[in-house]
């Protein structure tokens, strides 16, 4: 075990836990592109009280944000390969499932988690805009689609973005757990160079400063971006 703190090994294996940031962030992006349009999906069936939809909309984010994402990451990452393999003998597939990319069990993991928070975001910012604008807006001769994407969309998306922002850095933050299923992410890249000599406490720290300059950058953007939206939020009485 390493006598005293290695500095040297400090500054080395944080570039190796930031060659690790692609990955996170790649997984982030899909996660986010899958999970936008199904969040705003699953907002509306709640919002408008689509029976069975809603139903069915209500037990996913209750089963989704109930469990531990650790234990998601497990049910998905050994029960897919063994629906794939029962799928493909009996359609006589020849592939073999346990070749496949863990980054594609990932995504769909992730994407899954993140449906299930910004379905919960989406349908507290669309319930902040006032109904009557949409009452409004198509007695003008809009349509619903118009509506939405001129009118509603912009001012919930103001509303929204704060909690976009935070589920987005618990995103990147969970993608830490990657390493269970064997992605070179940021935690598994520097954990495994800390075997070497048993550097863990450098280690985890390069973890704690890459993910704390990657979600503060993410944070700021947001910021940024939250300001530019503003512009569109139609004032208060």
């Amino acid at each position: 075990m390493s006598e005293s703190f290695n500095y040297e090994f400090l500054f080395k294996t944080f570039f190796v836990a930031l060659s690790g940031a692609p990955v996170a962030f790649i997984i982030t992006l899909v996660a986010l592109l899958v999970a936008i349009p199904l969040g705003f999906f699953g907002a509306l069936t709640r919002i408008y009280q689509i029976r069975v939809l809603r139903r069915i909309a209500q037990v996913y984010v209750s089963f989704i944000r109930g469990t531990p994402i650790i234990v998601q990451i497990f049910i998905v990452y050994s029960s897919v390969p063994l629906l794939l393999t029962a799928l493909f003998e009996k359609f006589h597939i020849q592939a073999n499932v346990y070749e496949i990319n863990p980054i594609w069990y990932a995504f769909i993991v992730f994407s899954l988690y993140t449906t299930a928070t910004l379905i919960e975001v989406f349908r507290s910012a669309l319930g902040t805009v006032s109904k009557g604008q949409l009452e409004a807006a198509l007695s003008a001769g809009l349509t619903g689609a118009q509506a939405y994407r001129r009118i509603i969309i912009p001012q919930a998306l103001v509303a929204a973005l704060p909690n976009i922002c935070t589920a987005t850095t618990n995103l990147i933050k969970a993608t830490s757990l990657g390493y269970a299923m064997s992605l070179p992410e940021i935690t598994l890249k520097a954990k495994v160079a800390a075997n070497v000599g048993y550097n863990y406490v450098e280690a985890y720290i390069d973890i704690f400063l890459v993910y704390l300059i990657i979600c503060s950058l993410v944070e700021y953007g947001f910021k940024w971006y939250e300001k530019r939206l503003r512009t569109y939020k139609i004032a208060s009485a």
